[in-house]
C-alpha cells in the first residue's frame, strides 16, 4: 500500500526562481481590466516564504461593486447570454475548459504561492476544476423544465426554468479556484451573470480566470470580478436589489451577518459555512488504510479546509493500535516549502492565523489536553508560517466547539475522544457532521452515515469529490447545494404556465 505520508520539514528555498517576479492584476469588469477607483491596491507575499511579494490586485471598494453589479444586471437585462441557446452555452463553457487546461501549470503557481499550498496539491485542484467546467458545460445544455399532460383532457401545464438574474458570489482563500469553480459555470451555465468577490489573501487565479473566460468568448459583463477586503463589498452584494442571488462560503460568522442583510430584500442566499467533523473508526476497520486516511483528512491543505476530520471517534478495541500508525505517519510528513517537490503540507495562509492556531493549542494543553505530537512554531524566527503538525487527545474547554468553524479552527491539529460509558455508535451520530473513514464493513458503515445529520459524508474515503455528486450542509453548515443539476437549480427560477385547449368552459356567466 503506497502512503500519502513520508519524510518531514522541508525549509523554503528563497532563491527559487518561481518567486523572482510580482504578478500585477486588475480587477474584470464589463470585460475590462480596470484599476480600483481609489488607485489603492494590496499586495501578497507568500506565506512560504517571508519577504517575497508574488501578487498585487486593486482593493476595490462600494463604488467598484456598483460598477461591477451595473454591468452584470445590464448584460443580463439586454445582453446576448440569457437568451442563449444551451448550445451556445455549452460551446462557450467548454472553450472555458480548454482555456483552464492550457494554463494548469500557471493557475497551479499562483494558487500555490497565494495560498501556501503545495505545487502538486494545487496543480491537481486546477485539473479537477476544468473536470467541473466540463461537467457543467455538458449538463448545461439538456437543463429542461417540465411538462404535465394528465391534469385535464383541455389542459396542459408547463414549468418554465429560467435564469434567476444577477448572481453576487464571495470566496474564501482556502480553495479560492475549486469554489469559483464550483459555482460560477453554473450560474452562467443557467443564463445568470455574475460579480464574484474573492478573499483578499488569494484574489489572483480568479481575477486569471475571468481573464481566460472573456478570451474563451464569454461576453462581458457576464462575468466579473472585484477584489478588496470583505466587508464593503459583501455588504453591497447583499443590499443591492439589482442582486437576485448571493452565494457565500465561509464563516458562520459572516454568513449569518449577510442572511441577515440579503433578508431585507428577500434575496436569496446559499451558504456553504463548513463545519469540520469526525473520522469515525469501527472494530472491523483495516487499520494501515484507516490511519492513511485519517492522517490526509484531517493535514490535507494544513487543515485548513471547511470539511477536515478533525476529530477521530474510535472503538476502544483498536484505539491504541490505531493512533500508534496515525502518530507514525504524523512524524514522517513532509511539510514546509510549498515548491518542494515532496511537501504534502504546506504554510498557513497568514500570520495572525497561525497565531491564532497556536494560541487555542497552548491554552488546551494547559488546560488538560494531551499532546501526543507538536507543540510549537517552525521556522517562525525566519517568519515563515509554518506550524508543525499536531495530535492530542482529551479536547480542552477552551478549544473552539465542533459547531463553529472560524480561523481559530481552521487548523491542523488532530483531536481523539475516548468513549466512555457511552457506546461509540450514540456518541458518533450525537457528534457526527461529516465523514466517517477506515475500511469497514459496509453494511455498518452505510446504515451510520445514514443516520447522520450531514450534507457529505465519506466511507473508505475523506475530502473526495465529483461533480456528480451534490455539496451543501445540515444545521450551521449552510443552506442550498452546489453541483450535479442542483448547482442550477440554485440560478435558477421556475415558473408555472397553466393553458386551457380550446375555449374551455365559461367561469362566470352574466344572467
Amino acid at each position: 500500500m503506497q502512503s500519502r505520508f513520508q519524510d518531514n520539514f522541508v525549509a523554503p528555498n528563497l532563491s527559487d526562481p518561481r518567486l523572482a517576479s510580482k504578478r500585477a492584476y486588475r480587477m474584470m469588469i464589463d470585460g475590462r481590466s480596470v484599476d480600483a477607483q481609489s488607485g489603492e491596491t494590496i499586495t501578497r507575499e507568500s506565506p512560504g516564504h517571508r519577504g517575497k511579494v508574488i501578487g498585487e490586485w486593486p482593493a476595490g471598494g462600494a463604488a467598484d461593486a456598483e460598477l461591477a453589479i451595473t454591468a452584470a444586471r445590464r448584460a443580463f437585462d439586454t445582453g446576448a447570454r440569457p437568451r442563449m441557446s444551451g448550445a451556445e452555452r455549452s460551446t462557450i463553457l467548454h472553450a472555458v475548459v480548454a482555456k483552464i487546461l492550457d494554463h494548469v501549470d500557471e493557475l497551479g503557481l499562483i494558487e500555490c504561492l497565494e495560498t501556501g499550498k503545495p505545487l502538486e496539491q494545487a496543480k491537481g485542484e486546477i485539473g479537477y476544476c476544468a473536470d467541473l467546467w466540463s461537467y457543467a458545460a455538458g449538463m448545461s445544455r439538456g437543463l429542461e423544465g417540465a411538462t404535465h399532460n394528465n391534469i385535464g383532457e383541455n389542459r396542459l401545464g408547463l414549468v418554465l426554468r429560467e435564469p434567476a438574474g444577477v448572481v453576487g458570489i464571495i470566496t474564501p482563500w482556502n480553495f479560492p479556484f475549486i469554489i469559483v469553480s464550483e459555482r460560477v459555470p453554473r450560474a452562467p451555465g443557467a443564463g445568470c451573470t455574475v460579480v464574484v468577490k474573492p478573499s483578499e489573501f488569494t484574489s489572483g487565479t480568479t481575477i486569471r480566470l475571468a481573464e481566460l473566460a472573456l478570451e474563451a468568448g464569454l461576453p462581458a459583463g457576464v462575468f466579473n470580478v472585484i477584489t478588496g477586503y470583505g466587508p464593503a463589498v459583501g455588504q453591497v452584494l447583499a443590499e443591492d436589489p439589482r442582486v437576485d442571488v448571493l452565494a457565500f462560503t465561509g464563516s458562520v460568522r459572516v454568513g449569518t451577518a449577510l442572511a441577515g442583510l440579503a433578508a431585507a430584500g428577500v434575496k436569496r442566499v446559499g451558504s456553504e459555512l463548513g463545519g469540520k467533523g469526525p473520522q469515525i473508526v469501527f472494530a472491523d476497520a483495516d487499520l494501515d488504510a484507516a490511519a492513511d486516511g485519517i492522517a490526509y483528512g484531517v493535514y490535507h491543505n494544513a487543515g485548513q479546509c471547511c470539511i477536515s476530520g478533525s476529530r477521530l471517534l474510535v472503538e476502544n478495541s483498536i484505539r491504541q493500535p490505531l493512533l500508534e500508525r496515525v502518530l507514525e505517519l504524523s512524524r514522517k510528513l513532509p511539510f514546509g516549502d510549498p515548491l518542494g517537490a515532496a511537501t504534502r503540507f504546506g504554510a498557513m495562509v497568514s500570520r495572525n492565523h497561525l497565531e491564532k492556531v497556536a494560541s487555542y493549542v497552548a491554552a488546551g494543553v494547559n488546560e488538560g489536553a494531551e499532546l501526543l505530537l507538536g507543540g510549537d512554531m517552525v521556522d517562525a524566527k525566519s517568519g515563515n508560517f509554518f506550524l508543525l503538525p499536531r495530535f492530542s487527545t482529551r479536547c480542552a474547554p477552551t478549544w473552539p466547539s465542533p459547531e463553529r468553524k472560524s480561523s481559530g479552527r481552521f487548523w491542523p491539529p488532530l483531536v481523539s475522544t475516548r468513549p466512555r460509558k457511552l457506546s461509540l455508535w450514540p456518541m458518533a451520530r450525537h457528534l457526527a457532521s461529516r465523514p466517517a473513514s477506515g475500511r469497514a464493513d459496509l453494511e455498518n458503515a452505510i446504515q451510520t452515515t445514514r443516520k447522520l445529520r450531514a450534507g457529505r459524508c465519506w466511507i473508505n474515503s475523506v475530502i473526495d469529490g465529483t461533480p456528480e455528486l451534490p455539496i451543501g450542509g445540515y444545521k450551521k453548515s449552510g443552506t442550498g447545494r452546489e453541483l450535479r443539476r442542483f448547482g442550477f437549480d440554485e440560478y435558477s427560477q421556475f415558473k408555472g404556465l397553466h393553458m386551457i385547449l380550446g375555449r374551455g368552459q365559461p367561469r362566470f356567466q352574466h344572467s
